[in-house]
């Protein structure tokens, strides 16, 4: 139901860096992240953040390399992502929703994805 917009997707090298927003159309909804699925691969969450705890959520494999934060609104998430890897292509897919949760089936808005690449 609700509308995400997503921004900052693209082709990088490895080790370099990119940054994903999303704004979502409602003021503030409890959860806002990340989730990520690559061709042929289930879809995993990457990062998520309750608005009102101020609590995150980060994959093992992205740990100290990806932070998640509130952008200038609190309907807006940032991903800021470094040292990227070839293993990080993947259609980034923004969410948000009522329930903290991990589990892809527990969101009900999406955004349309952005593709990000990392290859040499």
């Amino acid at each position: 139901q609700v509308q995400l917009e997503e921004t900052g997707g693209g082709s990088v090298q490895p080790g370099g860096s990119l940054t994903l927003s999303c704004t979502a159309s409602q003021f503030v909804i409890p959860v806002m992240g990340w989730f990520r699925q690559a061709p042929g691969k289930e879809r995993e969450a990457i990062a998520l953040f309750h608005t009102g705890a101020l609590y995150t959520y980060y994959r093992d494999s992205v740990k100290g390399r990806f932070t998640i934060s509130q952008g200038a609104a609190t309907n807006t998430v940032v991903l800021q992502m470094s040292r990227l890897k070839p293993e990080d292509t993947a259609m980034y897919h923004c969410v948000a929703g009522s329930q903290w949760s991990t589990l892809s089936r527990d969101y009900d808005s999406w955004g349309q994805g952005t593709q990000v690449t990392v290859s040499s």
